[in-house]
């Protein structure tokens, strides 16, 4: 093999790992492969998670639904801290636009 092919089997490997990459970022920033918000799909449940955040790479912010109190907790790879709890539930039909909570200011 001449040193033509060496550079183009280096190039192409730095591409797909540059590919690779760009789909980890994109697949942390859409929340893809963590905790995701789960729906109240079945009225029958009593538990739900209501919304997940990302605080930095290891810890998550989570307000989990237990019949109609919702709780927040901090979730880190080696423990779990409640926040608040007892917090009253919003109504179900109330539509939440993510990023903003009530009473948010930008």
């Amino acid at each position: 093999m001449d040193m033509a092919n060496y550079l183009q089997f280096v190039l192409a490997l730095v591409f797909v790992l540059a590919l690779i990459g760009v789909l980890a970022v994109l697949a942390r920033r859409l929340g893809v492969g963590g905790l995701a918000a789960a729906s109240s799909a079945g009225r029958g449940r009593r538990l739900a998670v209501v919304e997940v955040r990302t605080l930095d790479a290891r810890r998550r912010l989570v307000l989990i639904r237990r019949d109609d109190v919702e709780h927040l907790v901090i979730l880190g790879p080696s423990s779990e801290l409640l926040v608040e709890r007892g917090i009253p539930a919003a109504p179900e039909d109330v539509t939440r636009i993510p990023g903003h909570a009530a009473g948010e200011r930008r």
